[in-house]
């Protein structure tokens, strides 16, 4: 029984019993309708305009509307679905040599044609949800067409009067507009976003505004989100990090240009002390040639700078930090810098363009003055953009580790294992943390660390640090990050991450069954995972565990798709049960509006249900059922509260 002053509060908001009944009738009946349809993208990496197709197409979800909807006419399907993705585009190209009368024909036979497909996406749904989903400026008139499109007697004209009337005032374009993007909407419910929004392509800026603008959305946090995340929480490590992979795929003018911080003086701290070195060529694909020489240096010398930035402060973290047991990995310590050699485990190797010119011998951690000036100056600059902080506060609302959701464990990494399938454990002041135990612990960190940007070396900002490259990571899942041995040993032997035991026992349906238990989950919910790459062309498969586990990383990133030999997998989820969806290359925005090109996927059944699933069964039908007990009792004592 809850206190009297909530149930008071309650009144205000149904002010007699009747009111309270109609809802009791209103939340019985939701829980009775088909779950809205779930999904599930990972590892975009700042591909926007790929992300956004996959978004506006809803992995394939809107031509599979249309072609039910309109199984029996003649319809176009091709040409519709181009305009529901790209209405905006479309109308102009589609009008662009028509007279008026022409126009005014073609907005008659589309927008009923968007009507039906609206009310035909919209029928799982309650009236009222439907109604919210409306755009403000036609609200009123979208809701009388979907009322009156059913052709009853008597209604024709009327339907088709105020369709004309829109086309009169000029507002047919508009109106259009907003069927096709309530369209999108509805075919969606749900958005899922397991991880890795940034680094390697150019626009993750651009992904961030979009998902702040989507209806319902969460965020499991990837590796390379937290870094974002660290560095404006104050970590200088995670900082120099996200400026040397900038640097390194050629996306600098993502941090000046976009977010707004001033680079110029780390460029000319870099061209003072370094040369360009052919290991720290930045990999531009076929952007390359967009670069001029004078910027490819920069590029360049900017990547090596923040390198040596980035192991002296990993270095000076390791050393304050002996609970990480990353002692094996202070790089800098281990260097002969007269003969110009490393020693790693025992075994010597030299160094290759190695160039570390603001390094003491004697202290090699040591930050020069000069260099504590510079990441005064950036971490000021980073923590000032006002549009880098909307984005971050965004991760931080949205995100978390993990995500426990309609039966299935959403996490972007792993949970780090044993050999044997024990979890592995990590040890922070006398505590023992693991399996969920230490998701939890990781998340409070990044709480915390964020709250507090002032406070840069404490250890919720160093655990950020972990997250990205420590052994019991659940974001990284490896031994170790040879990021230096990759710069400069040849020995590729060196260069091997040994990854964690889950990507190998993932594929054991008992291990999988045995975390989903821990996770307060059934045997029979799914592991969703983002983070590594499948390589489907070298026979690969997603579908791991006899359908425990699903790993939806396929290669958003160009980068990755030539390993891969694809461009992404997306996960659907609805009512009936679960599909798998892989992507071929995205080709341009222009190529999908002009040619009608869309993404070439193939779906994959994962599930099937024998019953199709209700609200009652989710996520949402729990919070419902909760809100109803709370009612039945405000029902049964509404004249005691």
């Amino acid at each position: 029984m809850l206190s009297k002053p909530y149930y008071a509060l309650l009144k205000e908001k149904f002010q007699n019993k009747e009111n309270v009944v109609t809802e009791l009738i209103n939340l019985e009946a939701i829980l009775h309708l088909p779950k809205g349809t779930e999904h599930f993208l990972s590892d975009v990496h700042g591909e926007f305009d790929a992300f956004d197709h996959v978004l506006r197409n809803g992995s394939g979800s809107v031509k599979e509307k249309l072609n039910e909807c309109f199984s029996q006419t003649d319809v176009k399907i091709e040409q519709l679905a181009t305009l529901i993705y790209y209405p905006e585009e479309r109308i102009r190209l589609e009008l662009l040599h028509l007279s008026a009368e022409e126009k005014a024909a073609w907005y008659r036979r589309v927008i009923p044609l968007l009507i039906t497909v609206t009310n035909f996406s919209g029928r799982k749904y309650t009236r009222s949800k439907v109604r919210k989903a409306l755009p403000a400026r036609f609200s009123y008139i979208i809701e009388e067409l979907l009322t009156e499109s059913q052709k009853e007697l008597g209604k024709e004209e009327y339907f088709q009067a105020i369709i004309d009337k829109v086309i009169q005032l000029n507002q047919a374009a508009a109106l259009t507009t907003d069927l096709c993007y309530l369209i999108q909407r509805l075919v969606v419910d749900h958005l899922h976003i397991v991880g890795d929004i940034y680094d390697r392509g150019p626009a993750p800026d651009f992904i961030m505004e979009r998902l702040m603008q989507h209806h319902s959305v969460d965020i499991q946090w990837g590796n390379h989100d937290i870094v974002w995340m660290a560095a404006m929480a104050g970590s200088p490590i995670a900082m120099v990090n996200l400026l040397r992979i900038c640097a390194r795929y050629g996306n600098l003018d993502i941090v000046e240009d976009r977010y707004g911080i001033n680079l110029r003086p780390l460029i000319e701290y870099a061209q003072a002390y370094y040369q360009p070195n052919a290991m720290f060529a930045p990999r531009l694909d076929e952007e390359e040639a967009a670069f001029s020489s004078l910027e490819k240096e920069q590029l360049n010398t900017v990547q090596q700078a923040t390198a040596i930035l980035q192991f002296k402060l990993e270095s000076q973290l390791i050393q304050r930090r002996p609970e990480f047991c990353m002692g094996h990995r202070d790089l800098l310590s281990k260097i002969d810098f007269v003969e110009q050699t490393i020693q790693l485990e025992g075994v010597t190797y030299s160094l290759v363009n190695f160039s570390a010119p603001t390094v003491n011998p004697e202290q090699p951690n040591q930050l020069t003055s000069e260099e504590v000036q510079l990441l005064n100056r950036l971490q000021t600059a980073f923590q000032g953009s006002e549009k880098l902080r909307r984005h971050m506060d965004f991760l931080l609302e949205k995100g978390s580790m993990y995500l426990c959701y309609n039966g299935n464990l959403l996490l972007h990494g792993c949970i780090p294992l044993h050999e044997n399938g024990d979890f592995k454990s990590l040890r922070i002041n006398h505590e023992q943390y693991s399996g969920k135990a230490l998701l939890d612990f990781f998340e409070k960190q990044v709480r915390m660390s964020y709250k507090q940007p002032e406070e840069t070396e404490d250890l919720a900002t160093d655990l950020l640090w972990y997250l990205w490259t420590g052994e019991c990571s659940s974001l990284f899942g490896k031994d170790a990050m040879t990021t230096f041995e990759r710069y400069y040993i040849e020995d590729r032997t060196t260069h091997r991450e040994t990854k964690n035991a889950y990507y190998t026992l993932r594929n054991e349906e008992t291990i999988c069954q045995e975390i989903l238990l821990k996770f307060g989950l059934e045997k029979d919910g799914h592991i969703i995972n983002g983070h590594t790459p499948v390589k489907e062309k070298q026979g690969e498969s997603p579908i791991k565990a006899n359908g425990r586990l699903l790993v939806i990383d396929g290669g958003f990133a160009k980068s990755y798709q030539e390993t891969t030999g694809l461009a992404g997998y997306t996960l659907l989820s609805n009512s009936y049960g679960l599909q798998l969806v892989a992507h071929q290359p995205f080709d341009s925005v222009e190529a999908a509006v002009v040619s009608g090109t869309d993404i070439l996927s193939t779906k994959r059944l994962v599930e099937k249900v024998k019953e199709r699933t209700t609200v009652e069964q989710t996520n949402t039908g729990q919070k419902i059922l909760e809100e109803m007990k709370t009612l039945e009792v405000l029902y049964q004592n509404y004249h005691k509260c």
